[in-house]
């Protein structure tokens, strides 16, 4: 027998959980199927555990620190099966409680996949079902480079259930999985390499911030290889060989290729309901999220816009509201504020000075901690502040030290209101903090098109 909804979304992870959750209390009849893990990649092997991996390498480097502030002990080894073991545990909770906050909604629940019959059709498991309008948030998935070896590396997935802390570990890529992982290793004791095709890691964010964070990974005893080009994997029993393009070897018990992910489309039968995609495999949207077929929607990583949790968990908001609340609203990418949990952290806003315009104001500083003045560890804190000439108005907030993402999330409702950098300086600070700094930058230090220099 057929089911019939309203509302049918694909996939529970941030976008479809939302999406469902806030349809439902709107009234409307909703469906939704996922097949692997309720919560999706932020829950279950993405943001949440990986955070706490680097908060698990982060009291590795605090025990090494405390000596400088009268502790006696100093740092011993770390139980990679009791943390790992504590992980799973608290994944397991969050994973029940986006579970039941779907039951709590009303919303009907199938744990298992589901692929277009037709447009208006699916079949989720055994069940045979239609739907008015149907939600696309099935997530991306990790990817490999296309070299010889590929087979012998593991991807992001892979790290959250290894038996065991490998002891040499070698990453591939520079962008926010590859940084990540490298400080966490780093911290937990593992040697690491970072191998990179870009002269700098985190291509695309602001110069400042890219130097300031190969600074920093050098500093936690990481061995960076930049402009390198892999050329293939070799195993070595239970070992691995990176050899790069320039003949140079790397031995390791692991690689991760942390490369880049792509959007998760296999299966879904995308052809059968005429739905659109990129070469990329990219579901193509309007402003609406309206795929090629008006009623199918996609939304979240899926469409490979912006992949971030918290922009897939408001544009899921944002649809229940435009189909079933009565209030059509849309989600802005401007100035979405975002953190990549490197060692230090980084925390970014609004444009870089690559992207500013002509005669825009560049503010900046590095100093180090009030922390580290004691415990002799050599990190770095950078702020940066890009105000636009005509106007005062801050445009661009940067930041890579202790608690940036904190700071930087307060900076995003400035920046959202309007404010300018008049604004943050008739601000009293809260002293002595690190965030006091960006309300007491008062010397310009550059213009953009003036001698600023930035990173390729």
């Amino acid at each position: 027998m057929e089911q019939e909804f309203d509302l049918f979304v694909i996939g529970g992870g941030s976008a479809g959980v939302r999406l469902a959750r806030i349809a439902a209390g709107h009234g409307a009849r909703v469906g939704v199927a996922e097949g692997r893990f309720w919560g999706g990649t932020c829950v279950n092997v993405g943001c949440v555990p990986k955070k706490l991996m680097v908060m698990a390498a982060e009291y590795g480097f605090a025990a090494e620190d405390a000596s400088g502030f009268g502790w006696d002990g100093g740092k011993g080894g770390h139980d990679w099966a009791r943390f790992i073991g504590a992980k799973n545990r608290e994944i397991g909770r969050l994973n029940e409680i986006y579970r039941h906050l779907l039951d709590r909604a009303g919303a009907a629940v199938f744990e298992d996949y589901a692929r277009f019959l037709d447009p208006h059709t699916l079949i989720v498991g055994n069940k045979r079902i239609s739907a008015e309008r149907i939600a696309i948030a099935t997530g991306g998935l990790p990817t490999r480079l296309d070299v010889p070896g590929a087979e012998q590396t593991i991807v992001s997935d892979d790290v959250f259930h290894l038996p065991e802390r490998p002891a040499n570990v070698v990453i591939l890529g520079s962008g926010y999985i590859a940084v990540e992982f490298a400080g966490v290793f780093a911290g937990l004791g593992s040697h690491v390499d970072l191998v990179y095709r870009q002269p700098l890691p985190l291509r695309g964010f602001d110069p400042d911030l890219r130097t300031a964070l190969a600074e920093a990974m050098e500093a936690n005893r990481i061995v960076l290889h930049p402009s390198a080009k892999l050329a293939r994997v070799e195993a070595l029993g239970d070992r691995r060989a990176l050899v790069l393009a320039d003949g140079t070897r790397i031995e390791a018990d692991c690689v991760l290729m942390a490369t880049g992910r792509a959007p998760n489309i296999a299966g879904l039968g995308l052809e059968r309901a005429g739905v659109m995609v990129a070469a990329s495999g990219a579901i193509l949207i309007d402003e609406h999220y309206r795929t090629s077929v008006p009623h199918i929607f996609a939304l979240g990583d899926v469409t490979d816009r912006l992949n971030l949790t918290p922009v897939a968990t408001a544009e899921g908001h944002a649809l229940a509201d435009t189909l079933f609340g009565g209030k059509a609203r849309h989600v802005s990418l401007a100035n979405v504020p975002t953190a990549v949990f490197s060692i230090p952290p980084i925390a970014t806003v609004g444009v870089s000075e690559d992207a500013a315009p002509a005669g825009a104001k560049i503010f900046a500083t590095h100093f180090t901690p009030m922390r580290h003045s004691l415990s002799g560890r050599k990190r770095r804190t950078m702020m940066k502040l890009v105000v636009d000439g005509a106007s005062d108005r801050v445009i661009g907030a940067h930041m890579l030290g202790e608690d940036a993402p904190e700071i930087v999330q307060g900076l995003a409702v400035a920046m959202t209101a309007g404010a300018t950098k008049t604004d943050y300086d008739r601000t009293i600070g809260i002293h002595p903090t690190a965030a006091e700094e960006f309300v007491t930058l008062r010397t310009e230090t550059r213009r953009v098109g003036e001698g600023a220099k930035a990173a390729e």
